[in-house]
């Protein structure tokens, strides 16, 4: 299926070749995983849905922000195998299979029948609930807040990918190698600092996994929008070997394509990829530049009427 037949598709038809391949991801992850995770597998996997949909960014006509199309069919499809009992949320961010999301043969699977018929009614349920609450959307392009799984405390993350973008090169490469240095690699003073003349590489280090053994390790780093292709990839592991790295890290603000993370899958020394999510994960972790702000989040139990 090509990308633009895929993008011409109704929500409808795109949840419905969307809802399957969640329903794969778990039972490959064992059944309970983070909903970025399956998305990441999902991308990674030969599927249905195209590798450029997934990755595609679009500015929304209301607010200006970016945002990922497929993330709002993502989350739409996994509140309809919510409410046909597929799978349940044990936390925000989280969703595990239940037993006939575990046992279903998917090779039986009638999405009207088994997943529409349910998930209608629980739709139908919640708009007539929000009218009467008279609540109003602040979804971009009109898509229901119901489905969507991201966190308004999370607007962070967005500011953080906007900065990362505006940095020079030079600043995003000692940006990456404070990065590494922070996940316990031990930089090299002359290897990688240069902004050129240095084989490729925009860092270089040791890493001691125990007592006695030491590895070298080459830092690659990308500031970019756009998807980060396989010759990237095939060019980093020259420049490794270059300087005999066992073991080799790239950093990038974008996503890698679905060559790219085969290509550092292959051979003796896999190459480790830390695209632009997984980057404000690690900020985050190692409160890298960056303050933690303690917040509260009021539960139901104030907003139900007595």
């Amino acid at each position: 299926m090509s990308s633009d037949k895929f993008e011409n598709l109704s929500r409808r038809e795109q949840e419905s070749l969307t809802m399957p391949e969640i329903i794969k991801s778990l039972r490959k992850l064992g059944g309970r995983a983070l909903t970025k995770n399956i998305r990441e597998d999902i991308l990674m996997r030969d599927n249905v849905i195209p590798e450029s949909f997934i990755t595609q960014k679009v500015a929304s006509q209301q607010s200006g922000r970016e945002y990922r199309p497929f993330a709002y069919i993502f989350n739409f499809s996994v509140k309809n195998l919510e409410f046909a009992g597929f799978l349940t949320r044990p936390k925000r961010g989280e969703v595990e299979l239940t037993k006939m999301g575990r046992e279903f043969d998917l090779s039986q699977l009638d999405l009207q029948r088994d997943i529409y018929a349910k998930a209608d009614v629980q739709w139908k349920k919640r708009r007539e609930q929000n009218l009467v609450e008279h609540r109003k959307n602040a979804v971009p392009d009109g898509l229901e807040d119901d489905a969507i799984d991201d966190d308004p405390a999370d607007n962070w993350r967005l500011d953080l990918q906007n900065a990362l973008l505006r940095i020079s090169p030079a600043k995003f490469e000692l940006f990456a190698r404070r990065l590494v240095k922070a996940m316990g690699v031990d930089l090299d003073e002359k290897i990688g600092v240069k902004l050129s003349g240095d084989g490729g590489l925009d860092g270089f280090g040791y890493l001691t996994t125990d007592d006695f053994r030491t590895a070298r390790v080459a830092i690659q780093a990308k500031r970019w929008s756009s998807m980060v292709p396989s010759p990237e990839i095939d060019k980093f592991r020259g420049a490794m070997d270059k300087y005999n790295a066992e073991f080799g890290i790239f950093v990038a603000t974008s996503t890698f394509s679905r060559e790219a993370i085969k290509a550092a899958r292959t051979g003796t020394r896999v190459i480790t990829l830390i695209d632009g999510d997984r980057l404000i994960d690690l900020v985050a972790k190692y409160e890298l530049y960056v303050k933690p702000v303690v917040t509260f989040e009021l539960d139901d139990f104030f907003r139900e009427e007595d």
